[in-house]
């Protein structure tokens, strides 16, 4: 029987066991594929109860209820991040969200140019395409690997450029960004920059008021253990300049006096669009108070930890690695195996779950241990040589 060393970099036993024992996903097998899906805990079914509860005995009021629901998840996500409350707002999904922000721009030339990477996960190039037919010129870096050549972005950069989108890790790969570097670059040419954070924020520190970053999405059914709904951020001092043409009743200043507009509500909230949907917002507050509670300082040494023992196993197997092996990995490592998506199936058939997307993708969190990834590892071996 394996025995795995422990890494004083993991969560304490008692912090670990009392979190592990609110997701009852683990008690399902091997769960190694957060950056995908991760794990919902069992709180959320009591939140489920409640709002068929409430739509059993309907009463218009409710929605009083909701709005500070979902105020409170918005302000819980803006604490994560380090953005002052207000600041975030929450809807169904970021590309809702992206094309909003999209649409607050003219794209007269000369700064028209939207720069990105050919790492992005498939909704920003899609949305930009979209936006050619007003005047956006899409200028797409290749880098010819699954990592970012960040020199190769920054030197596209330049007076034309209106807004710079990037991943703040690669959902392909996990390779991070280095934010700092690139908004500094990008202000100096008055370019925005616009970071997609699903694949780190819950998993790695995020400081956007530090950062002095201009826009950032996300959500929260990776890594923030939540359910169907994402956020925007948007530096608070920009928001005044941008105007979203795709917009709906809710971003109006007299939204909930059911009287027609004539400006727009406070803050970020001029990015809202209809009604909201509150439920996955009140089921997605159980998870990030969970992981709230641990610190996500604490939850950055876990999963370095634990991706750690991942490449130092992959190493030995011999098995390629196309995330970093250094400390700019995000929470995934990507592993390139023979037919990975083949292997994928057959490890989920062990109750080892993973994901593939081109290479296979493994994903532990703070409710994962040393000796999972150790299972998975064994697992992955005897697939492999099978």
């Amino acid at each position: 029987m394996r025995v795995t060393p422990p890494d004083p970099r993991c969560l304490d036993t008692g912090t670990q066991a009392a979190l592990r024992a609110e997701f009852p996903l683990l008690r399902t097998g091997v769960y190694l594929s957060s950056n995908s899906t991760g794990a919902v805990p069992r709180g959320a079914e009591q939140v489920l109860r409640d709002y068929w509860e409430t739509l059993r005995s309907w009463r218009d009021d409710v929605w009083q209820d909701w709005h500070v629901g979902l105020d409170r998840y918005a302000d819980s996500l803006a604490a994560l991040i380090g953005a002052p409350r207000g600041s975030v707002l929450t809807d169904a999904n970021l590309s809702t969200f992206l094309a909003r922000l999209a649409s607050c721009f003219d794209y007269r030339p000369p700064r028209n140019r939207v720069l990105i990477t050919d790492l992005e996960y498939p909704t920003v190039p899609f949305i930009f395409r979209a936006y050619r037919r007003y005047g956006a010129a899409l200028d797409v870096v290749g880098t010819g690997g699954p990592r970012l050549d960040q020199d190769a972005l920054e030197a596209k950069l330049d007076e034309r450029t209106l807004l710079v989108c990037v991943p703040h890790a690669s959902f392909s790969s996990g390779a991070t960004v280095d934010l700092p570097r690139l908004v500094a670059r990008a202000h100096q040419v008055g370019a925005l920059v616009v970071v997609d954070a699903f694949q780190t924020v819950g998993v790695m520190p995020l400081d956007v008021t530090a950062l002095g970053v201009d826009v950032v999405l996300g959500g929260a059914h990776k890594w923030l253990c939540g359910v169907g709904t994402a956020f925007l951020y948007v530096r608070p001092d920009l928001v005044p300049q941008l105007a979203p043409a795709a917009t709906g009743w809710q971003a109006g200043d007299r939204a909930l006096t059911f009287r027609p507009s004539s400006g727009w509500a406070p803050g970020v909230r001029r990015f809202a669009g209809g009604t909201p949907y509150p439920l996955t917002s009140l089921l997605s507050q159980v998870g990030l108070d969970l992981l709230a509670g641990v610190g996500v300082d604490a939850i950055r040494r876990h999963s370095l930890a634990l991706t750690q023992r991942l490449l130092d196993r992959a190493e030995a197997a011999g098995i390629a690695v196309v995330s970093p092996a250094d400390e700019t990995r995000g929470g995934v490592v990507c592993l390139d195996v023979p037919d990975g998506e083949i292997v994928k199936q057959r490890l989920a058939a062990r109750g080892v779950i993973c994901s593939w997307r081109g290479y296979l993708r493994v994903g532990p969190h703070a409710y994962n241990t040393l000796d999972e990834v150790d299972t998975f590892m064994d697992a992955l071996h005897e697939e492999l040589h099978r």
